[in-house]
């Protein structure tokens, strides 16, 4: 059977979560704390009070760490809600690199790291950080990791360069993804090791200048220089990041195509509502066949990408790993949402390009949306080899 119904109670949650986002985050999007790096730690904490308040922090965590153990379709339809406001999923705790830190850690962290390093995120007390991608070529080929960890037996060493870290400056859970070399202790490879952000030899050299601004503490270049840790700080089992990575990535992918299906809407909003009333050759905007057009096809859109979306979130629901499928999302979503805003923008004309609407900031975050987690390229390439081997 086949059902696109949403659950009465499910519908009026979604409701709720938009309510709340229209009548509490989206004044604070004027706030001077909005920075051209993203909301500071001050904003974020101030936005994380106002949804505990209304008890919409961190829904998405499991049951026995105080949320509610969301599905994936649940997270899909509160998520959009969501992201209505770039700053909704930062109030409710649900917004890129935490929400995927958060499942990699719920899935694989054993009770002392739980409770040290995920609780507190969970609770919206702290942020964590997620640092695989490097400049000389570890990100979507994360084959080419070079950041190595050495271990004597006792402790690892660390030593490596990290770039487009997300919310490094101020996190601390820090997830950190290195090369553990050869010894005669452990297995080698890769490995994730977990550690505190104030842990001596985390160097965050810079943070760097770029079009998005919807991450908290924006995106940082960091040098891991002699850092120690101990025994006990890996994350899982040794060698074994590449998976837990793509434990992580795959829900990861579809979270993003919720929060930015949100934003999309409100940008569609706002150019349907200008187009309602701004005046042209004697009639609105909108009567034009080549902005009516624009917005036809921005509907399309949306309503395709919702079902692609909700289509991999049942899939994974099922128990299906679903990785094809949220490839086939995350490249198709991010790439229609961005056509959306794009028409958004010249359905406003002059206006969308200045900073009297949201839909410019939305249209430059949302160019950022088709790099997240594996650029568009990257994601049709595996899909490709998919269908190639039948």
């Amino acid at each position: 059977m086949i059902d696109f119904t949403i659950p009465a109670e499910l519908a009026a949650e979604r409701d709720r979560v938009r309510q709340f986002v229209i009548d509490k985050i989206v004044p604070y999007e004027r706030d001077p704390r909005l920075t051209a790096h993203g909301p500071t730690d001050e904003l974020r904490q101030e936005l994380v009070e106002l949804a505990r308040a209304e008890k919409l922090l961190t829904v998405q965590a499991p049951v026995a760490l105080g949320g509610r153990g969301l599905s994936h379709i649940e997270q899909a339809v509160l998520y959009e809600a969501a992201g209505w406001s770039t700053l909704g999923p930062v109030a409710m705790n649900c917004a890129a690199p935490d929400e995927g830190n958060m499942f990699l850690l719920s899935k694989v962290a054993n009770q002392e790291q739980i409770e040290r390093f995920l609780q507190p995120v969970i609770d919206g007390q702290q942020r964590s950080v997620f640092a695989m991608t490097e400049p000389n070529g570890a990100g979507s080929d994360p084959n080419q990791l070079s950041t190595e960890a050495v271990f004597d037996g006792e402790n690892f060493t660390i030593n490596g360069r990290k770039w487009l870290i997300t919310g490094a400056d101020g996190a601390k859970t820090w997830i950190i993804m290195a090369r553990l070399a050869d010894n005669p202790h452990l297995p080698a490879g890769p490995t994730l090791f977990l550690c505190d952000g104030d842990t001596p030899g985390i160097v965050i050299e810079r943070i760097m200048n770029t079009m998005d601004r919807n991450y908290v503490g924006g995106h940082a270049v960091v040098n891991f220089e002699n850092l120690v840790l101990p025994a006990d700080s890996v994350l899982g089992e040794t060698g074994q990041a590449l998976r837990y990575a793509q434990l992580r990535l795959a829900p990861a992918r579809l979270t993003h195509c919720m929060r930015w299906l949100g934003a999309a809407e409100r940008a569609q909003s706002i150019a349907v509502d200008y187009a309602k009333t701004r005046t042209a050759f004697g009639k609105t905007i909108g009567e034009h066949q080549g902005v009516s057009f624009m917005l036809a096809d921005n509907e399309i859109a949306l309503h395709q990408c919702r079902l692609t979306i909700w289509h991999a979130c049942w899939l994974m629901d099922q128990g299906e790993k679903a990785r094809h499928e949220s490839s086939i999302a995350k490249s198709y979503v991010s790439e229609e949402l961005f056509k959306v805003t794009d028409r958004c923008v010249q359905v406003l004309g002059g206006i969308g390009i200045s900073d009297e609407t949201v839909v410019e900031m939305i249209f430059r975050d949302m160019r950022a949306f088709r790099l997240y987690d594996g650029p568009t390229e990257v994601h049709k390439y595996a899909i490709g080899r998919k269908i190639l081997r039948g």
